[in-house]
This record gives structure tokens, sequence and C-alpha cells, in this order.
């Protein structure tokens, strides 16, 4: 008994075998093209990435009157704050972006501080300090449209 080879057939360009293999080969190499390619638009780049500057502090500071707050429970609280305006918003002012050097009105600022922290929980209002004067803080920057540089509180006080 003789045994005899298997005989591949033949592919479209006249070769025997290796079909598959060449359509995977050729898969492989598109996929990594492609991944080639999303590499170089998303990481690439001059390398130096153009931020904005960091803010500065300006010489505009603005004392807030201290309000008192109705709190959830019948308790209040007695916010006093002072608005640290930036070197942005100082060279604005003197130019008459702002209103031509005039003191800035706070009465955003205070509409914010009423908003949030009208009804809240005399608990929330004294264990919570920190982060409920970084979120105070975030709004007034951003109803500030940036202009704001840092906010202190100069009076709180729960009853």
């Amino acid at each position: 008994m003789s045994k005899k080879k298997k005989e591949e057939p033949e592919d479209s360009d006249g070769t025997k075998g290796g079909g598959k293999k060449k359509l995977l080969i050729m898969g492989l190499v598109a996929v990594l093209a492609l991944g080639a390619a999303a590499y170089f638009f998303v990481f690439s780049g001059s390398g130096e990435a153009e931020a904005e500057p960091a803010p500065e502090a300006g010489s505009v500071v603005l004392a807030v009157e201290p309000v008192a707050i109705n709190l959830a429970g019948g308790s209040y609280l007695k916010l006093g704050f002072t608005l640290q305006f930036s070197l942005a918003y100082d060279e604005h002012a003197g130019g008459g972006g702002h209103g031509g050097g005039a003191t800035p009105d706070g009465s955003k600022a205070l509409d914010i501080a009423i908003s949030q922290f009208s009804g809240a929980a005399l608990s929330d209002v004294t264990s919570n300090r920190e982060a409920m004067k970084a979120a105070f803080e975030a709004a007034v920057v951003e109803a500030y449209h940036g202009d704001v540089y840092e906010l202190w509180y100069t009076e709180y006080v729960t009853q």
C-alpha cells in the first residue's frame, strides 16, 4: 500500500495553499495600520500643550456685608465674605471692559450664597464647612466668568 500525499488546492494566483494565511496576514497589517493612525492622531502633537496662564491675584478686593441666611429647623447662618478679583479683572476694569474702574458688584455672589445655604441643615453647615465653601467658591468664579481669584469667609456664625 502506498501512501499518497494530499494535494493542496490552487489559489486564484496559481500558487498552492496559503489563501487563508494571506488573508489573515493582510487583515493583521490593516488592523496595525489603523491602530498606528489612531495613535498618531490621538497622541501626537507638538508636545507642548498651550495651556491658559494660571490666574493671578489682582488688586481689587470686595467685602460683601454679612447676611443672615435661614437654615432648616429654625437655625440661621450669618455669612460674610470677601472676593479677591484676578489680575485679568484689573486689566479689563482699567480699560473699561468691566465698568471702567468701577467697584465690582457683589450681588451675584450674595445671591449664590443665599441659594446654596438656604434650607441647609445646621449639621451640614457646621460639619461640611470646607466642602460647602468649595462649592460656593466654584459657583461664584463661574458666575463672574473667572474674574474672581479667591473667596474668603469673614464671618461664619451659626445659631
